[in-house]
């Protein structure tokens, strides 16, 4: 068997950049590798892949803690959310998203309401001029706040995804002045893109334009219900500026030039023009991919066309694995957490598919009698063999896969990739002529809407959908080591049937016991508690032993689309492989608590609902009343204080009560102040949650309790408000932890500086999601163990 050292190089490298978040499973699968290849490949080349290995992971490590600590200092340094004000550099291309302009600006300093920050510091910010462009010195006036991020154990560390932009503020452009317009071929491509998504916005069907504006320019413009009508079809790709995108765009562009240049004959003549063709090429490649926003996937698709075109400008003929390679190489150098990029390795692996599984299942189809057969054959096994390899990808960000998808892609490839891509791109150059722009748009708009409609009704066959479990960082070892293993089979010159058929078993069995394991852990004999970081709002998850799951509130933001149900609480059930949840808890009717619940609710199987009644009685807005109606409509029992109170909820060895509001909540008082107070025991060890309980409910709660209130943790009540956790009612808890559930952007100082001296005079250790992510308690009744997603005790 022969290997490609190149090919051990590039992926050195990219197990390297996986490793700061995944030690073990890439260390195991470098270790797998290496065994696998060991007669295969020499030994000073086993060497050179391990210190690869080892050399991007430092890389790596050192680029996510450098971000840490700017992001770090910014929060700290800001605070709350203030108005800021300085003069910065557009370090990247804008982009149109919903209604305004996305850029990012990196300032040197910023004086917010008396407050200097120095630099440098990166902003993404929202709104501005459509005429901004790289390279510009503005002067901004902002709302800024520190980089929201939701971390939490056991789901994928969004700190990757936000190091590789090194954005640490975001916010809202107030005023914004272009002090110096940006200069340089980057500028030129940017006001190039302007101008383009003006005419897309102009000309296109109002439906149709997002979709253009992702095809041409790469901007994700989508409504919610399309993107996940894309994603789940499998056509997202024909909305992505991929592969095909770049060769039938540059390379349309290289031959035209190519003709042209024949047709120059004292040029022909002198000069090989292909050669001269394949020179541009290799920059037209990726100032293109530039133009058509920068994604992974098509750095990915320009370096690789790059390299082609170089072997053809050297007259070689290009080898499909070395281009591979040197793709990987490249995108690793240039950016070290590259592997966190999703649609890079979506691109990765439909390459790879294509390249390695395609071949064989066209060859069959080419075997098929009937043209029809052998063309619907054909675009079937180029299908099958793209999509199997991102399956995985894909199961990581979606929880359910459709077969429909594969009839969609079929029918939906001609006409995006025959019709769309080639009708949209010439639109883009042909504005000097009105009418002939006008036909192509109508045109384009036509195309684009038959694959948005495509998609819509693929999404919709609920009967091809199958809910598949997100994949652990050892699924990926698993697979990985699998598909070298098979690959290493199919390579070997004796038994390569009989070796490769051992080794697709040896991955199935392997998968199923990785997965058993996961499933074992969701299945705890101890009680764990996860306060969940949700930003400014409440949401506490109990995994009682034997499996079963508690959610107490689920957070949510005031006018704001992102929705920590869908976020956070949603995947993270389905990250621990609970597909119901015996009890839902919502402490009071505030928006910052049952604001993710709505999608709970419509997504995850629920046993029962535990509500104060007060939302329903005095009101709580649309939300809460789409809350009770998707309730009612699954049939889930809603329980207020006159059927909780007084009467414990025993879980095995875990037991509920509740508190308070009991009998029941106090008309036209706060909601705060009725909120369901629970009371978790285990054994010896107890958790006392308390909404956002304030003075007179944590007085009365002391009144009629008094020592019975103690507990190990406390959940503090208002996000650590100064309106909460009096001493008084302190004494009575007696905690050793209190956790404070907000958000690093909160407007309202939470947790204020009182709270925080009130828990410091009584010896309490103050916990707080901001500071930390999750943070998890695990009981055995007699032990206390204390996790968070940052750091471990």
């Amino acid at each position: 068997m022969q290997v490609d050292v190149w090919l051990v190089v590039a992926f050195a490298l990219l197990l390297g950049s996986a490793a700061p978040l995944a030690p073990g499973a890439a260390l195991a699968t470098a270790v797998g590798l290496l065994f696998l290849l060991r007669r295969a490949l020499p030994f000073g080349w086993a060497l050179l892949a391990a210190a690869l290995v080892a050399a991007s992971g430092a890389r790596a490590t050192d680029c996510l803690t450098e971000f840490e600590r700017h992001r770090t200092i910014a929060r700290d340094e800001l605070g709350e959310p203030r108005r800021c004000a300085g003069e910065g550099r557009l370090v990247a291309s804008p982009v149109w998203k919903g209604d305004a302009l996305r850029s990012i600006v990196e300032f040197e300093a910023l004086d917010c309401e008396g407050e200097r920050l120095t630099g440098p510091l990166r902003v993404r910010l929202y709104g501005g001029p459509a005429e901004l462009s790289r390279g510009s010195q503005v002067f901004v006036v902002a709302q800024l706040g520190p980089l929201r991020m939701f971390r939490n154990a056991g789901l994928s560390d969004p700190t990757a995804f936000a190091a590789r932009q090194r954005v640490v503020l975001t916010g809202s452009t107030l005023n914004l002045d272009v002090v110096q317009r940006g200069k340089g071929y980057r500028a030129w491509i940017d006001r190039a893109r302007a101008f383009v998504r003006w005419r897309i916005q102009e000309t296109f069907a109002p439906e149709a334009a997002p979709l253009a504006r992702a095809l041409v320019l790469g901007e994700n413009d989508l409504s919610p219900e399309e993107d996940d009508a894309f994603r789940r079809s499998g056509l997202s790709h024909l909305l992505a500026v991929s592969g095909t995108h770049l060769v039938f765009a540059v390379v349309t562009l290289i031959a035209a030039l190519r003709a042209l240049l024949l047709r120059v004959h004292w040029l022909s003549a002198r000069v090989h023009v292909s050669r001269v063709a394949s020179v541009v090429g290799i920059a037209l490649a990726p100032a293109y991919a530039d133009f058509a926003g920068g994604s992974g996937s098509a750095w990915r698709a320009a370096w690789m066309l790059s390299l082609v075109f170089a072997a053809r400008a050297a007259e070689r003929k290009p080898n499909t694995a070395r281009v591979f390679a040197l793709t990987l190489i490249v995108g690793v150098l240039i950016d070290p957490l590259v592997c966190f990029d999703i649609s890079f390795m979506l691109s990765l692996a439909a390459t790879g598919g294509l390249v390695v599984l395609a071949p064989p299942l066209v060859r069959r189809c080419r075997q098929l009698r009937f043209a029809v057969l052998r063309y619907l054959g054909m675009s079937l096994a180029a299908t099958v063999a793209a999509m199997v390899p991102c399956a995985p990808l894909l199961a990581s960000i979606s929880p359910e896969l459709t077969l429909a998808g594969l009839v969609a892609n079929v029918v939906a490839a001609p006409i995006g990739e025959l019709a769309a891509l080639p009708v949209c791109l010439t639109h883009a150059v042909t504005a000097a002529f009105p009418r002939l722009e006008q036909g192509l748009a109508l045109v384009g708009s036509g195309a684009l809407l038959a694959v948005r409609q495509i998609a819509l009704t693929s999404a919709a066959q609920e009967y091809l959908a199958f809910r598949i479990a997100e994949p652990t960082r050892w699924h990926f070892a698993v697979l990985a080591l699998g598909a070298a293993g098979i690959l290493a089979a199919r390579a070997s010159t004796t038994g390569m049937r009989t070796r490769a058929g051992s080794w697709v078993v040896a991955l199935l069995v392997s998968l199923g016991v990785v997965e058993a394991s996961t499933r074992r852990a969701a299945a705890p004999s101890e009680l764990r508690v996860h306060m969940l970081d949700v930003g400014q709002g409440d949401a506490t998850l109990l995994e009682v032993p034997k499996g079963r799951a508690i959610l107490v509130d689920g957070g949510g933001f005031v006018g704001s689309p992102v929705d920590p149900g869908q976020r956070v609480i949603v995947p993270w059930l389905r990250a621990h492989r609970h597909e119901r949840l015996e009890i839902v808890a919502l402490s009071h009717p505030h928006p910052d608590h049952f604001g993710g619940l709505l999608s709970v609710a419509e997504q995850v199987p629920i046993g029962e609902f535990w509500d104060t009644g007060q939302g329903q009685a005095e009101g709580a807005g649309p939300v809460y009343e789409a809350l009770l109606t998707t309730l009612r409509a699954r049939g889930v029992p809603i329980l207020r204080p006159p059927r909780l109170c007084g009467k414990p909820r025993r879980l095995g060895e875990v037991t509920l009560e509740v508190l308070a509001p009991c009998p029941s909540y106090v008309p036209r008082r706060d909601a705060n102040d009725n909120s369901l107070v629970i009371k978790v025991t285990h054994g010896a060890r107890s958790f006392l949650l308390t909404g956002d309980a304030e003075l007179h409910q944590e007085h009365e709660l002391v009144a009629r309790y008094g020592p019975k209130l103690e507990a190990d943790v406390l959940k503090v009540g208002h996000h650590g408000s100064r309106t909460s956790t009096t001493p008084e009612f302190l004494a009575q808890v007696r905690p050793r932890f209190a956790t404070i559930s907000c958000g690093v952007r909160n407007r309202f100082g939470h947790p204020h500086a009182p709270t925080l001296h009130t828990l410091s005079a009584a010896s309490v250790i103050p916990l707080r999601t901001d500071r930390m992510g999750s943070i998890t308690f695990t009981s055995d009744g007699e032990r206390l163990d204390l996790y968070a997603s940052s750091y471990a005790y």
